[in-house]
């Protein structure tokens, strides 16, 4: 832990000394909220988002608050570790084109819904609206990657192994669920004369009202889609890795999620703990946190360390914002930076930028920050990338 804020209703924990101020205020905003517990605890990567930071970690008694769960619900990481040591460029090129020909990417979707039994058990007498409406339009978006800073990479291990990692979501399962559920709290918060301001972007659902119920429930269902997502792509880039390479393909994934909400027990009491761009890093949990297309991503291991309700970052965060980053980066030096380190990357044009190197922080400060929460089980670095 790097410092802790003392002059707001619970303390803000922080594991960083460079919040900007919106994603500050944001946090002095939910240490002020009166079903908040024990204190707030700020992940190394954190900036700012909708209510609630990215990287932002809340407890709460007796609610559950949309925008400090996100609107990509379930979104994630998940990673598989080959039986392969080597591969040639050429090799790696052929992968990466089948995987291009096979996984969707952006708004793309797949021509042909798939496979029923590949989505997540659907329970249509509850009250799940959403899914619901969603569930056909999520048979053509299951295995595919999505925009913004999601991607697929095949990384070096220092384990010597080669490795695939995939970040992908909930598609517009998560999306819908959010802004419905979010407009559904605004609205019975501002009937109740709720003293939580509308401003603040944070309004709740009291977690044994109908509405409450619901919102965990479809919020469930879209972790659990979110997960089917990763492991069906995960799945058909194996089966492209196996049929050119000829190898085994068998060990188990890695899978690890960082926007839901889920009940637990911490300093001795059940609460709701919203992760927003963090994830569980309980002893001895397995969890992935990535870098940025030109730098290492980690497999750790938790550390349980209560104070930060066991968790960690969930990858290097953004030091500049999408917009920014495409005015001010330079693309020939984003480009070269990563030709130089001989990645098979995805910066092409000038609206690339959003995602390149530059637009992200220090993976290694973030690592330094954080260590009494994980430790490093293997580092990997970048040899191909797709992003969304």
């Amino acid at each position: 832990m790097r410092k802790v804020i003392s002059t707001e209703k619970i303390p803000i924990k922080l594991w960083l000394d460079d919040i900007e101020d919106g994603a500050l205020e944001q946090v002095k905003n939910i240490a002020n909220l009166p079903f908040a517990f024990r204190h707030v605890a700020v992940m190394p990567d954190s900036h700012q988002g909708y209510g609630m930071p990215i990287g932002g970690v809340l407890a709460t008694k007796g609610v559950v608050i949309p925008n400090a769960v996100g609107v990509d619900i379930g979104c994630g990481m998940c990673a598989v570790k080959t039986s392969l040591t080597e591969i040639d460029t050429d090799t790696l090129k052929k992968i990466m084109g089948e995987i291009r020909k096979e996984i969707p990417v952006g708004f793309n979707h797949h021509k042909e819904r798939q496979d029923d039994s590949l989505m997540p058990k659907f329970f249509p007498d509850y009250d799940t609206k959403i899914v619901t409406e969603q569930f056909e339009s999520a048979l053509k978006q299951i295995g595919t990657l999505g925009g913004g800073n999601h991607f697929i990479e095949i990384q070096k291990g220092s384990d010597g192994f080669l490795w695939i990692m995939v970040h992908s979501g909930s598609r517009n399962f998560g999306l819908k669920i959010a802004d419905y559920y979010n407009k559904k709290a605004v609205a019975m918060n501002e009937k109740w004369y709720s003293i939580v301001p509308t401003k603040q972007e944070l309004a709740f659902l009291p977690i044994e009202s109908e509405e409450g119920q619901s919102y965990l429930r479809e919020m469930q269902y879209a972790v659990d889609f979110a997960l089917a997502n990763r492991g069906l792509m995960m799945k058909r880039i194996r089966d492209i890795f196996q049929e050119i390479t000829k190898t085994d393909m068998t060990t188990d994934m890695i899978n690890i999620a960082h926007n839901y909400a889920s009940i637990e027990n911490h300093f001795g009491e059940n609460v709701w703990i919203h992760r927003k761009g963090a994830t569980l890093a309980r002893e001895g949990t397995i969890g992935i946190i990535p870098g940025s297309q030109g730098s290492k991503s980690h497999i750790v291991k938790g550390l349980g360390n209560k104070e930060s309700f066991e968790s960690c970052s969930h990858g290097a965060g953004r030091r500049m914002g999408r917009k920014e980053a495409i005015r001010t980066l330079d693309l020939e030096a984003e480009k070269k930076r990563l030709d130089d380190m001989g990645v098979i990357h995805a910066i092409r044009g000038k609206e690339d930028l959003e995602e390149a190197p530059s637009a992200y922080k220090d993976i290694e400060v973030v690592m330094e920050n954080q260590k009494d929460l994980v430790e490093i089980e293997v580092s990997l670095t970048p040899l191909a990338v797709i992003k969304g």
